[in-house]
């Protein structure tokens, strides 16, 4: 096809592709996805739909990631999933409009377990035991069916304990996009010196 460059009627932009309009529209194909995904996905899954390498809907992920820091939302990552939710400075204002009540308080007990568990994930009963130094069997019964922390599998040590680990509830509540989000460990932490 030969372009007349004396016929007006022709919009030459469309011709040449232009990358970053590519970039929006991958962008705004994620958005779209994550929206309606009923909960967490795997960067695989988003690739699939796409009909796109993994490298890219990763790529995309990284650009709404920082997209997001302006704005009222978040990309959260978990297990390595993604799922887009509010912002955690968002939390008072979404809840007031949706009439839900105040998020309820964790005990210092479940705090410090919590902390345990977050920081040495996956964890046994006996060892956040060990660094709390009292029986925290009712406190991860506590966090569990508040849906915190979770069963992730069996240790390989006698009697084959239970493995923690925190869950996305974890991260909604406490504002986190990933676990790698969380402030770094004093050095003189009794749970820094754990050793599993």
């Amino acid at each position: 096809m030969e372009i007349d460059p004396q016929n007006t009627n022709v919009d030459y932009s469309t011709m040449v592709p232009d990358p970053s309009k590519d970039e929006m529209e991958l962008k705004a194909r994620l958005e779209a996805l994550l929206l309606v995904a009923p909960g967490p996905v795997a960067p695989g899954q988003l690739a699939a739909a796409l009909e796109i390498p993994v490298e890219e809907v990763e790529a995309g992920l990284a650009g709404l990631t920082a997209d997001y820091q302006e704005r009222g939302l978040r990309l959260q990552r978990h297990a390595g999933q993604v799922q887009l939710t509010t912002a955690p400075e968002m939390g008072l204002l979404v809840e007031r409009f949706l009439g839900l009540e105040a998020t309820t308080q964790l005990s210092r007990a479940a705090l410090e377990a919590l902390a345990i568990i977050a920081y040495q994930q996956p964890v046994t009963r006996p060892q956040v035991d060990a660094i709390r130094g009292v029986n925290s069997d009712g406190v991860l019964k506590s966090l569990l069916s508040k849906g915190l922390v979770q069963e992730v599998g069996r240790g390989e040590g006698p009697g084959r304990p239970i493995l923690y680990s925190t869950t996305l509830e974890f991260l909604q509540y406490f504002g986190l996009g990933s676990v790698a989000e969380l402030p770094p460990l004093a050095e003189d932490s009794p749970a820094q010196s754990l050793e599993l």
